[in-house]
C-alpha cells in the first residue's frame, strides 16, 4: 500500500448560540473544522482533523510511502519540517496527517482503531464542557441540562474575568448536575485560558474555594510558565490542568520536571502519536491525561490503550457540519463502535454546498489574546455580553 496524494476541506461547527472563552467570543456560533484526506493506491482514504497549513512541504515526507508505518512517518515528518514542525500551526497540519495515517492502518487491518491501538473498554470517560462565558445564566442552565441528560456528571466551565460572577455561574452547574446526580457531588472545573497573573490566579481561585470544590483550575497562567504554574498550584486545592496548546514533547518536559501540572492535556489538533507520547511521558510522573478538543474523536480511540486516560471533554453533542461519526454519548461517556478505522464519513458534497462560513475578518474571538489579558485589575460587571472584554489601564 502506498499514499499517492490528499485533499483538503475547511467545515464548520455550527453551535446556534455563541461560543467563546475569557479571550472572545464567536457571537455567532460558527466555528471553522479543517479537515485533511489522504488517499492510497488501494482505495482507503484516511481522514485527521486539523490544520492544513504548509501541508505541501509536510505531505513531501509521505508521499510514496507506506501509510501502516504511521510512528515512523510522523517522526520523517518532523524532520522534514524541523525548524517550523515542533510548533504552532504546521505542527498541527503533521497531526492531522498523523491521525489520517492511523486511520488508514486500522481500516486496512479491517478493526476500529480502539481495538488495533490495543484498547480493552470502547467506553470512554468523559467531562461537559460548553464554551460558554457569553452565556445568560438560563441558557448556561439549559446547555448543562442536556448534558445532564446524557449522564454528564462533570463540567467545565469558562471563566476568569469576575469572582463572583464565576462563583454564581459555577453553582448554576454544580446544581444542575447534582439534581440529575441525584445529590451526588459533581465534578467541576474552571477554564481561565492563560488571561491570569501568578498572584490573580491563586487569589481568584482561593476565593472561589471558600465555597465550592474544584476538580481542577485549567491554564490559569501562560501555558510555558512553568515556574508559574507550580506556584499556583501550591497556592490552591484543586489540581492544575494545562497541556492543549503544548505542542511537542520538549515543551511538556519542563512543566512536568517542575512539578507544574497535576492533568496533563492534549489537543485533538496535534494527533494520535503525539497524544500516546505525552501520554507515556505523563504515566512516568504519575499523572493523568485528558484530551481536549472539538471532535476529539482520534484521541477517544487512542485514548483506550492507556494506563492515564482520565476524562475527555464533550463539547458539542453534534458533530460538523457533513461528519458522522460511528459514536454514541451515553451514561456520561463517549461509547465507540466497530466501524473499521475511526468511524468518521465525510459529505464533501454537503460541505461544500454549505454557505454559512466563519467572518475571517472578525475583530475578536477566543482565538485572539486580548492586548490587556493579564493586566485586568477591576473584573468586569456590565452584563453578560460584556464579560469577556478586558478593562484597559489608564
Amino acid at each position: 500500500m502506498r499514499i499517492t496524494g490528499y485533499r483538503t476541506a475547511t467545515t464548520v461547527q455550527e453551535w446556534g448560540r455563541p461560543v467563546g472563552d475569557a479571550n472572545g467570543v464567536f457571537a455567532d456560533g460558527v466555528v471553522s473544522v479543517p479537515l485533511v484526506m489522504v488517499d492510497t493506491d488501494e482505495g482507503i482514504t484516511g481522514i485527521g482533523l486539523g490544520p492544513h497549513v504548509e501541508i505541501d512541504a509536510v505531505f513531501a515526507a509521505i508521499e510514496g510511502e507506506d501509510p501502516r508505518g504511521v510512528t515512523a512517518l510522523y517522526d520523517r515528518m518532523l524532520r522534514r519540517t524541523f525548524k517550523a514542525g515542533h510548533v504552532g500551526a504546521v505542527f498541527g497540519t503533521i497531526g492531522a496527517l498523523d491521525t489520517a495515517l492511523w486511520d488508514i492502518k486500522a481500516q486496512a487491518a479491517g478493526e476500529p482503531l480502539w481495538r488495533l491501538l490495543g484498547g480493552r473498554d470502547r467506553r470512554v470517560p468523559a467531562y461537559a464542557s460548553g464554551i460558554d462565558i457569553g452565556l445568560t445564566d438560563d441558557e448556561l442552565v439549559s446547555v448543562y441540562q442536556v448534558y445532564a441528560e446524557r449522564g454528564l456528571r462533570a463540567a467545565k466551565i469558562k471563566g476568569g474575568l469576575d469572582i463572583e460572577r464565576d462563583r454564581h455561574r459555577l453553582t448554576l452547574v454544580r446544581d444542575v448536575l447534582t439534581e440529575a446526580g441525584h445529590g451526588s457531588r459533581p465534578g467541576l472545573m474552571l477554564d481561565v485560558n492563560e488571561v491570569w497573573t501568578r498572584k490573580q490566579a491563586v487569589r481568584h481561585v482561593c476565593e472561589l474555594e471558600r465555597s465550592l470544590d474544584l476538580t481542577w483550575i485549567e491554564e490559569p497562567v501562560r501555558r510555558w510558565d512553568a515556574e508559574g504554574l507550580a506556584v499556583v498550584g501550591r497556592g490552591i486545592r484543586a489540581s492544575v490542568a494545562t497541556g492543549e496548546n503544548l505542542t511537542g514533547l520538549e515543551q511538556f518536559r519542563p512543566l512536568l520536571a517542575a512539578g507544574a501540572v497535576d492533568i496533563v492535556q492534549t489537543a485533538v489538533v496535534w494527533g494520535v502519536t503525539h497524544f500516546l507520547r505525552v501520554s507515556a511521558l505523563a504515566h512516568a510522573h504519575d499523572l493523568p491525561v485528558s484530551p481536549i478538543g472539538n471532535v476529539p474523536v482520534a484521541l477517544l480511540h487512542a485514548a483506550t490503550s492507556v494506563p492515564n486516560h482520565l476524562a475527555s471533554e464533550l463539547q458539542d453533542l453534534h458533530p460538523p457540519v457533513g461528519l458522522s461519526l460511528d459514536l454514541q454519548v451515553e451514561d456520561g461517556a463517549f461509547v465507540l463502535g466497530d466501524s473499521p478505522g475511526l468511524g468518521i464519513t465525510i459529505d464533501e458534497y454537503a460541505i461544500n454546498a454549505y454557505t454559512r462560513r466563519p467572518d475571517a475578518r472578525a475583530a475578536d474571538g477566543p482565538h485572539i489574546r486580548p492586548e490587556h489579558a493579564g493586566r485586568q485589575l477591576l473584573a468586569v460587571t456590565d452584563g453578560f455580553d460584556q464579560t469577556w472584554r478586558q478593562v484597559p489601564q489608564r
